[in-house]
């Protein structure tokens, strides 16, 4: 068999040699290098950031003062927003104005038997029995109402918003948002009574999910919102804030 010689014009030429007679290219000569592995060691458990003493007793000052939040451990209260009182004006006024009708009534029931025609009406024991127990459901509903009105509560920490709602006797749920998720928050007061009172709506707007919260018949809500703001801004970079 004929052995073929190797085709020289496709082999890289020197242009030139060194005075220790090593060849110079015009082209870089490729040269394969060997891949190199990088090996990243980690801890097998989280290491564990130090909190300033100021921190940690901030942090257990809201723990004591509100038990029922489940709290971070770097993690205070900065406010406790409260509703206005205005809001319980009408289930006040209701349960006063039928407490009044049910107690002339049963003062005045001879009369109204006489007006109405009823010759032989029922026992006044068994009619003063019956309203008296009347009276103790409209006071009974009354305080519910305002217990679950003054049960909705809305705070402000170091690192989140969160929402206590009570919309019922037996029904209760919490909302908590970052500071870091929210991406805008108001405020908002309509018509002449909210603002001669102070009071009005703090709404919140979060990223990605787009929800929105609300909490109503709050009082002075422009401050609220002034230190929700600085809170959110100090969060997002990295700052510290303190108690007003």
């Amino acid at each position: 068999m004929e052995n073929k010689k190797p085709d020289q014009s496709t082999q890289p030429q020197p242009v030139a040699y060194t005075k220790d007679g090593q060849p110079l290219y015009a082209a870089p000569v490729e040269v394969q290098q060997k891949p190199q592995f990088v090996h990243l060691a980690r801890a097998v458990e989280p290491v564990d950031v130090p909190i300033s003493p100021e921190i940690k007793q901030r942090h257990d000052d809201s723990a004591r003062k509100f038990p029922f939040l489940n709290l971070s451990e770097a993690e205070y209260v900065i406010r406790a927003v409260r509703r206005h009182p205005i809001g319980m004006f009408v289930p006040v006024f209701i349960t006063a104005l039928l407490v009044i009708i049910t107690a002339v009534a049963l003062m005045n029931y001879s009369l109204i038997m006489e007006y109405f025609g009823i010759f032989n009406p029922p026992s006044f024991d068994a009619i003063l029995w019956l309203g008296t127990l009347l009276i103790f459901l409209f006071l009974v509903g009354g305080y519910i109402a305002v217990w679950v009105y003054l049960n909705n509560k809305f705070f402000l920490t170091n690192e989140s918003v969160i929402q206590e709602i009570q919309t019922s006797l037996f029904h209760r749920f919490e909302q908590t948002v970052s500071l870091a998720n929210i991406e805008d928050a108001s405020f908002r007061q309509e018509g002449i009574l909210q603002t001669m009172l102070n009071y009005g709506s703090i709404r919140l707007s979060t990223q990605g999910d787009e929800t929105t919260y609300r909490f109503d018949y709050v009082a002075n809500p422009k401050e609220h919102i002034a230190t929700l703001n600085n809170a959110v801004e100090a969060f997002k970079n990295g700052r510290p804030f303190g108690n007003e």
